[in-house]
């Protein structure tokens, strides 16, 4: 049997009739940037995640700096940063001139640690950023008691956290401003890059419109430095398309989760992520620890399983950031997952058929 990581020409081959219409009807009106398409998906995606503005970027790493680039985040500031995530969000932070300090992650939600951050915290810092990790909710009520106490800013990295709910509430609203990506391979994927920043703040949302397109609310009109952060008609058709299945994809998800479980218990060179009760997990990605991760790796690859890694060198220790002067042992639990996590298949489509088969062929490598 072959199963790949990802598979996202079975969620296209479901798709395809609604799809072809879609980019059709971009295509006969010719709105290619922003355009309805993409403001029904905006209306569509503020309204599921239960927050007043949806504004639709051209990336996730473009909705990282936005957030706080709107914030007023600049040269000289300092954003807290969890070290375990993709590179992405740093650059939130660095695109704004501000310098990330990062901050180790729980040992049980493998997302930022709030019993840390305010350590870590000097007159510099402008925002902490909670990353919702492998589609978990970060500890936001803890984070955000932290936050409110400094005064600072609490951001939302939701990129992995389509319906992602913390105690009842969907992310993305609940800190004073997030961040999605619709990179293709996420829950809720464009055909191309795509991302969102949201907020309840209609001020936060205005400055955020502002930004997108080139500092201007009418054409050839400029009433501050922006980027050209517009989203394309054609990715907005595409996700308002999704929009209506994420729900159903995202329970086959937590169904797949839950097979993992039933079929991986009872390993013991492993551990489970571990469902926090404040959070209802998307899955974005199922992750274990593994003994011997590169072996098993390797292992299920040569039968016919391909796997991810999610993250194997923490934000500290990559080469961009060696001027910040992080030593090795600055962040042990990252540090110490960085060789044993490793990303199992998981997409809505994947059958109980082909978990039993991974979870044999796990069985089969530590059983040897």
């Amino acid at each position: 049997m072959t199963i790949p990581f990802l598979d996202l020409k079975a969620q296209y081959q479901s798709l395809r009739n609604e799809i072809a219409p879609a980019i059709q009807n971009v295509l006969d009106n010719t709105a290619y940037i922003l355009g309805k398409s993409v403001t029904d998906f905006e209306k569509a995606f503020a309204e599921a995640h239960q927050v007043k503005h949806c504004i639709a970027v051209g990336s996730g790493t473009d909705g990282n700096h936005l957030a706080l680039l709107a914030l007023g985040v600049g040269h000289g500031d300092e954003v807290i940063i969890p070290v375990n995530t993709f590179i992405a969000t740093a650059w939130g932070a660095t695109l704004c001139g501000a310098t990330p300090v990062f901050v180790d992650c729980e040992k049980d939600s493998y997302n930022l640690d709030p019993a840390k951050v305010e350590a870590a915290i000097t007159p510099k810092t402008k925002a902490i950023v909670a990353v919702h990790l492998y589609g978990q909710a970060a500890d936001l009520d803890a984070l955000k008691k932290v936050a409110d106490k400094h005064g600072i800013p609490l951001v939302e990295d939701a990129a992995q956290a389509h319906l992602t709910e913390y105690k009842g509430k969907k992310v993305g609203g609940i800190g004073t401003i997030a961040s999605f990506s619709f990179y293709p391979g996420k829950n809720l994927g464009a055909y191309g890059e795509g991302g969102a920043v949201t907020t309840n703040d209609d001020a936060l949302a205005r400055t955020v419109r502002l930004f997108r397109d080139h500092g201007s609310e009418k054409k050839y009109h400029h009433e501050t430095y922006g980027h050209n952060y517009r989203m394309d008609g054609i990715q907005g058709a595409v996700l308002g398309v999704k929009m209506p299945h994420l729900a159903g994809w995202t329970e086959q998800r937590r169904r797949a989760a839950e097979s993992y479980r039933r079929a991986l218990k009872d390993i013991p060179n492993i551990v489970l992520p571990k469902a926090m009760e404040y959070s209802k997990h998307v899955y974005h990605l199922f992750v274990i620890l593994a003994e011997r991760r590169d072996e098993l790796m390797k292992y299920l690859n040569d039968h016919g399983v391909s796997t991810g890694l999610h993250y194997p060198v923490p934000l500290h220790q990559q080469q961009c950031f060696a001027g910040l002067g992080y030593t090795q042992g600055a962040f042990p639990v990252a540090e110490s997952f960085a060789g044993k996590l490793l990303s199992l298949p998981m997409y809505a489509e994947l059958t109980d058929e082909q978990i039993v088969y991974i979870a044999e062929q796990i069985k089969g490598f530590y059983g040897r």
